[in-house]
């Protein structure tokens, strides 16, 4: 059985959705954006030429793109750029891959914004974050933390399996982990997890 890995950034992974930061596409499932630790004011309409012009019919989202308190950028700044992939996601109807940290209600207010699915990649916080995201339509992906972390296994059981994505991000493990761990605490075979996850890929793919 093959698992999606949703968020990676390993060129040896066919089966998920590579982290493309540079360089030219794969030939299987991708995802292109500026992170807010890679906006660079000075370069800014190259970087998002770069992005335009390398979207092969392989992109799957756009992304890693959001917010982040921790970076030098300019806060405002790291609005504009969001909101411009937030468009130009509208335009060529693709999802969107958030990174984000500390500005999970600056997120939010950016939902509306949005025609298209927002998947929080990484998820790892409080269970207030996690039902305030889920009541305002986002999907959540959950990485390795899931393994060890007991309050993050107890969001996931209360998080509704439509609303699911796995990923090994840039942590060196095998997905089957996860989908192995996931599966225990929804109280379902490894199978209908793996179904579940192709199922939740087909309608952030459709809009």
């Amino acid at each position: 059985m093959e698992f999606f890995d949703f968020h990676h950034h390993k060129k040896y992974i066919r089966n998920g959705i590579y982290n493309l930061s540079k360089g030219i596409p794969p030939d299987f499932p991708y995802s292109i954006g500026i992170h807010p630790n890679d906006i660079d004011v000075n370069t800014i309409e190259q970087q998002f030429s770069w992005m335009k012009n390398t979207m092969s019919e392989n992109c799957f989202a756009i992304g890693e793109c959001g917010l982040d308190s921790l970076v030098s950028v300019d806060q405002k700044i790291q609005e504009e750029v969001f909101l411009r992939q937030i468009k130009i996601a509208n335009e060529v109807k693709k999802p969107l891959i958030i990174h984000c940290v500390r500005k999970f209600y600056e997120v939010i207010s950016f939902k509306k914004k949005a025609e298209q699915p927002m998947i929080i990649h990484g998820f790892n916080k409080k269970r207030q974050i996690a039902e305030d995201l889920l009541s305002n339509n986002f999907y959540l992906s959950f990485g390795k933390a899931v393994l060890y972390n007991l309050s993050l296994q107890d969001i996931i059981k209360d998080t509704p399996l439509d609303r699911i994505f796995l990923e090994t991000d840039n942590e060196d493990f095998n997905i089957e982990e996860l989908y192995i761990k996931v599966s225990e605490i929804k109280a379902i075979s490894l199978e209908q997890m793996n179904e579940q996850i192709l199922e939740n890929l087909h309608s952030i793919k459709n809009g």
